[in-house]
């Protein structure tokens, strides 16, 4: 009988082995695996966690900070219709103010122009009856002379005219 210990160094030896059996390689890798696991866990782990987590932090500030700006929009724009609501008011209130000041202003300058044209047209038809009356004695005085001449020609006398007092002619 051949020693089994002998036969398992031979078979060892001999390129034959056996992937099943760990042998020394295999725990040097498996020591220096668990020493970068350990460095990973220790030292890079925890900064990316951290990072991560204000990361986390972060959006969820950013989201709260956008549903507070949604809701001051929300809010602004309502104030914002109230104030142009009420700037629209005031505004239609200013211009029928104005256009009632306008009118009053417009009625106004038309009585001043009315009594303006009917002084006008009272200087004007007293002015014109000064003329008429003016033109009446001097058209009577040329009438009596025209026809004294024409008299004169006809009945081929000499007729002069007396001296009569021109009336206004508002005895006739």
């Amino acid at each position: 009988m051949v020693d089994l210990s002998t036969t398992t160094v031979l078979a060892a030896e001999g390129g034959q082995s056996n992937f099943l059996v760990p042998n020394g390689t295999f725990f040097f890798v498996l020591l220096i695996f668990l020493i970068v696991l350990g460095v990973i866990a220790k030292w890079v782990v925890p900064p990316i966690s951290k990072v991560l987590h204000e990361r986390e932090a972060m959006v969820y500030k950013t989201a709260e900070d956008n549903r507070r700006a949604a809701k001051l929009r929300a809010a602004a724009d309502a104030d914002y219709r109230r104030v142009m609501g009420e700037a629209r008011r005031e505004a239609t209130n200013v211009r029928e103010e104005a256009r009632a000041e306008g009118r009053k202003i417009v009625e106004e300058a038309r009585a001043r122009a009315n009594a303006e044209v009917s002084t006008v047209l009272q200087h004007a038809n007293e002015e014109l009856g000064q003329q008429s009356r003016a033109l009446t004695v001097e058209l009577q005085t040329s009438v009596e002379n025209l026809a004294a001449n024409l008299a004169s020609r006809v009945l081929g006398v000499d007729v002069t005219t007396r001296t009569v007092p021109v009336s206004t002619g508002q005895g006739r």
